[in-house]
């Protein structure tokens, strides 16, 4: 491995972008893009005129929840009245079906972030005689459901570029095609904020079109009025969000509420006016998540046991498992073993689950190979659903496994991430705000790791509640860092001089701003 200045960094990181076509919002691909993003505006702007009854049927993750919100406020704004329907994930199960259809008395409806597998539900619309507007992003499947209009990215015949993007992006354009259609002068850009949350928490690559919307959409969160945000800054004492706020504060206080009761919650909350009411709202939703985090920490510790490292995959199962945090265990999985991971609920004979992917592999294309033994999948390249019947449970098994023993190794890795060897005194302000100019990190973007070489152990302290976690102070060639390896496995001795593979970042205590390492592992 090589040694790195600022200057190789600067330029390992401009790479990662060369290809972006849209770096600035006036760059952004336009709603024409999409197929049927036309024909399904001007059936809406009939139900204007009209005064036709109109349902959107959501998704009970922050990406459906915030789609709904979009919607809805734009329908708010021109005022039209409008239904809002989001499944519950342990009633109604994922997605638009026909015991939701059969609830609803409309002439229309519009999906956001679901639908593309909905062939039943769409039959008896047509039955019925309700129009369905289908807007999603999720890959389809050979047959389509026979809709009105289907307003999806993925779908044969759209022009819209070749890069992954959210539910409420597509929801997004749809209404940008509506005012358009309607003459309307309105501002899109009101929903950048919600947007960035959406397409952080549904682990969109960050390049292209989607880096250009987050970068602008944390900035329109600090300067947001919207009731929701206050209340969180508000509740946890924050003057401002930073962007990894979207991804471990915001994005999962947000999805709690579907995880754990239901989604309709956190809609309320993002939808609300009054700052009371929204922090009413919070506080509801903060107690849900720390329900969440509970039963994640037990399931997790469940499936610790289940696992043989040797295998070339993940995959656990349990009775009656919480189904609202199946994902989350199966992303710590995938992260900790650094393997495609699948998390099962078993109910009688049934299993539901959860996958998550790592490195390049696509876990949908993965599933796919199994495709005879499933009741139902779907998702996209990082994460996907599954159902399968019990009896079929144990083929599967042994077919994902055989599959991932032959993906090559190189394909497990994120090779983007590990940029080369760092020495300690490159540490400080200027690289600081180096790597903040490639932010925000995630997803075809990750964040960059260094390896320090030699540096010896002068202090360390044992820190948090249950002492998970280790703070050292380190020195090489007179310069002194401070880094802070969380969870940590392995424990260095005073005096010891050691490797280390990690990544920088800011902290802030008490007003004052200082760089520093955050331990990756100790090599």
């Amino acid at each position: 491995m090589k040694k790195v200045d600022k200057n190789e960094i600067k330029r390992i990181l401009a790479l990662r972008f060369e290809k972006d076509l849209h770096t600035k919002l006036c760059d952004l691909p336009l709603p024409c893009c999409l197929k049927d993003a036309y024909k399904a505006a001007n059936r809406i702007k009939e139900a204007i005129e009209k005064n036709q009854k109109l349902a959107i049927v959501g998704d009970y993750d922050v990406d459906g929840i915030v789609s709904c919100v979009i919607m809805a406020e734009f329908f708010d704004d021109i005022g039209f009245d409008y239904i809002v329907k989001i499944p519950n994930r342990f009633k109604d199960g994922y997605g638009l079906n026909t015991e939701i259809i059969n609830e609803l008395d409309v002439d229309l409806i519009i999906t956001v972030d679901n639908g593309i597998v909905a062939v039943e539900a769409a039959k008896l619309c047509k039955e019925k005689g309700i129009d369905l507007i289908i807007t999603d992003h999720h890959t389809p499947q050979d047959i389509l459901p026979n809709a009105f209009a289907i307003v999806n990215p993925k779908q044969k015949d759209c022009d819209f570029p070749e890069i992954e993007i959210c539910g409420a992006q597509v929801a997004w354009y749809l209404l940008a095609a509506l005012k358009e259609v309607c003459k309307l002068k309105y501002d899109m850009s009101k929903f950048l904020e919600l947007l960035a949350i959406a397409i952080v928490a549904d682990m969109m690559e960050l390049r292209d079109l989607n880096r250009a919307l987050v970068r602008r959409g944390i900035e329109c969160i600090n300067k947001s009025k919207r009731a929701a945000f206050k209340a969180i800054k508000h509740y946890y004492q924050k003057d401002k969000f930073a962007l990894d706020n979207i991804g471990f504060l915001i994005a999962p206080l947000i999805n709690s509420a579907g995880r754990m009761h239901d989604a309709s919650v956190s809609y309320e909350f993002l939808h609300a006016k009054d700052f009371n009411k929204a922090l009413e709202y919070l506080e509801q939703i903060v107690s849900f998540n720390e329900n969440r985090k509970d039963e994640e920490k037990q399931l997790f510790e469940y499936s610790l046991s289940q696992i043989d490292e040797k295998d070339s995959c993940v995959i656990v199962s349990g009775l009656n498992w919480h189904e609202g945090v199946l994902g989350i265990v199966a992303s710590r999985l995938a992260k900790h073993f650094n393997k495609p991971s699948f998390v099962f609920s078993q109910n009688e004979d049934h299993l539901k689950g959860s996958a998550r992917s790592v490195g390049k592999i696509d876990i949908l294309a993965l599933i796919s190979k199994a495709n005879s033994l499933l009741g139902n999948y779907g998702g996209h390249k990082g994460a996907a659903g599954i159902s399968l019947k019990l009896e079929n449970f144990e083929q599967f098994k042994d077919k994902i496994k055989q599959e991932c023993s032959q993906i090559s190794q190189s394909e497990f890795l994120d090779t983007d991430e590990i940029l080369g060897i760092l020495e300690p005194s490159e540490i400080d302000f200027e690289m600081l705000e180096i790597l903040e100019s490639f932010e925000p990190f995630g997803h075809k973007n990750p964040r960059p790791f260094f390896v320090l070489e030699d540096l010896c152990v002068k202090n360390k302290k044992l820190l948090g509640k249950d002492e998970k976690h280790l703070k050292l102070i380190l020195i090489k060639d007179n310069k002194t860092i401070e880094a802070l390896f969380f969870n940590f496995d392995k424990e260095p001795q005073l005096n010891e001089n050691i490797n280390l593979l990690g990544s920088i970042s800011k902290n802030e205590f008490r007003g004052l701003l200082t760089p520093q390492f955050i331990i990756k592992e100790i090599l």
